[in-house]
């Protein structure tokens, strides 16, 4: 479909009006429904040359593929990840399926991880993300005692081996009560000579105020971004955001923090909730929340039927000017047992959970433009002239017909040359999946 040339027109696509940064001064008559604009994209050298609004050229000067109208995207950004955890299910099952099962049998199975089986299973993961169109992947890395000097060597293989195709970035995952001791300085330290996030696990105890403001003041001194997992329960009384937004105003942080999952904010009275949404967006904290995980997690109990969904204030968040993503999160593990690395799976499982839809307004940022943001990538996630044409193309036409089919059959490109997108087969990990490597 893709012409084996340097320069070529993608002809009626329908674009998001939202991820396309010169479309904000362009006249309204150009958008269709569900502010989508209907343009004709010049692919040159690997990069966008021009975006016109059809039928302003009556002939082309060079190959021409007509997408009749099918949607286009910039390649996706999945910014909150497992890697090292991913693809462990048949080994390590939580039959279960709650948390606390969860982090128990990740425990376990940990104490065989070495360096060749965590990076076979986190590059499975990556060879996913790639062909389903993802360019940039943040991912945690359990950091816990001896694991980091396993899990930071795998990622730093991974990170170079892949660097011409993905974009890789580390968090480190401890519990923030580690960064009070030596330990948790030394792991701040790695991840700082790696360039990787600090982050870690922020959970309510008597001394979470004094670990928070700690781990903030490492950041600072290491001029580190942040990246937390907080409040991943359903306890109104679980106010970690909260605190993280105080501490960080009262020490004037500078550098960008990110607070993955905020649950328990959902179940907070309205006039709580509120309150805290406010400091977030005053200390200029990042959003993400894993719609498909916590819906796997929360409110589980045996022969139960869940009573609530477990993702955050999303909507409230939006409206209150705070930036708001979401990712993957974790892929076939003890704490969730689905998952394939498809950023447009995480988009369109999340229209329907969350209610992000009727209108769609600029939602498909989350999965794009937003999270590239958060993790210092200005130029991805987007599409303008001058950008990498680095885009995923859709035969659907509209959002209804987009999250309606799995869009197995996407064409993506990567600096305009369509990729193979087969996925890499599960047989690849059989050896892996005995417990005994």
């Amino acid at each position: 479909m893709i012409p084996h040339t340097s320069h070529y027109w993608l002809k009626n696509a329908h674009v998001p009006a939202s991820l396309m940064l010169q479309s904000r001064d362009r006249p309204s008559s150009l958008a269709v429904q569900d502010q989508l604009r209907l343009v004709d994209v010049e692919i040159m050298n690997g990069a966008i040359a021009r975006i016109i609004p059809v039928r302003t050229l009556t002939a082309f000067d060079h190959p021409v593929v007509d997408l009749q109208g099918g949607m286009v995207f910039p390649c996706f950004v999945d910014m909150h990840t497992h890697l090292d955890k991913g693809h462990l299910w048949e080994r390590a099952p939580n039959l279960t399926g709650t948390f606390a099962d969860g982090l128990e049998t990740i425990r376990q199975d940990a104490e065989q991880w070495n360096i060749e089986d965590v990076y076979r299973r986190m590059e499975f993961g990556v060879k996913c993300s790639y062909a389903h169109g993802t360019k940039a992947i943040r991912t945690h890395l359990d950091s816990g005692g001896a694991l980091a000097e396993v899990t930071l060597e795998a990622f730093r293989v991974l990170r170079d081996r892949w660097a011409d195709r993905v974009i890789l970035q580390a968090v480190c995952l401890v519990s923030l009560e580690d960064f009070l001791t030596p330990q948790g300085e030394k792991l701040a330290d790695q991840i700082a000579e790696m360039g990787g996030v600090l982050g870690g696990f922020a959970s309510m105890n008597p001394e979470i105020e004094h670990q928070i403001d700690r781990t903030l003041a490492i950041a600072q001194d290491r001029t580190l971004d942040l990246d937390l997992h907080v409040d991943e329960n359903n306890n109104p009384n679980s106010i970690c955001l909260k605190i993280v937004a105080e501490t960080a105003l009262r020490q004037q942080l500078q550098q960008q923090i990110v607070c993955g999952h905020c649950c328990s904010l959902a179940v907070q009275p309205a006039e709580e909730s509120t309150k805290t949404i406010a400091l977030v967006k005053q200390a200029n904290i990042g959003i993400v929340s894993l719609p498909m995980c916590n819906l796997y997690l929360q409110d589980r109990q045996p022969g139960k039927t869940p009573h609530w969904r477990g993702i955050t204030l999303l909507h409230e968040l939006k409206q209150a000017g705070v930036p708001v993503a979401i990712a993957s999160d974790n892929c076939r593990d003890p704490f969730h047992s689905f998952g394939d690395h498809d950023a447009l799976e995480v988009f369109s499982l999340s229209a329907k959970i969350a209610h992000l839809d009727r209108p769609y307004e600029d939602w498909c940022r989350a999965i794009t433009s937003t999270p590239a943001d958060l993790m210092g990538l200005p130029t991805v996630g987007r599409i303008d002239v001058g950008l990498t044409a680095d885009l995923v193309l859709f035969k659907a036409r509209r959002y209804s017909e987009l999250l309606s089919r799995s869009q197995h059959d996407r064409v993506v490109l990567r600096n305009g040359i369509a990729i193979d997108t087969t996925l890499p087969n599960y047989a690849e990990l059989d050896d892996l999946q005995t417990g005994h490597h």
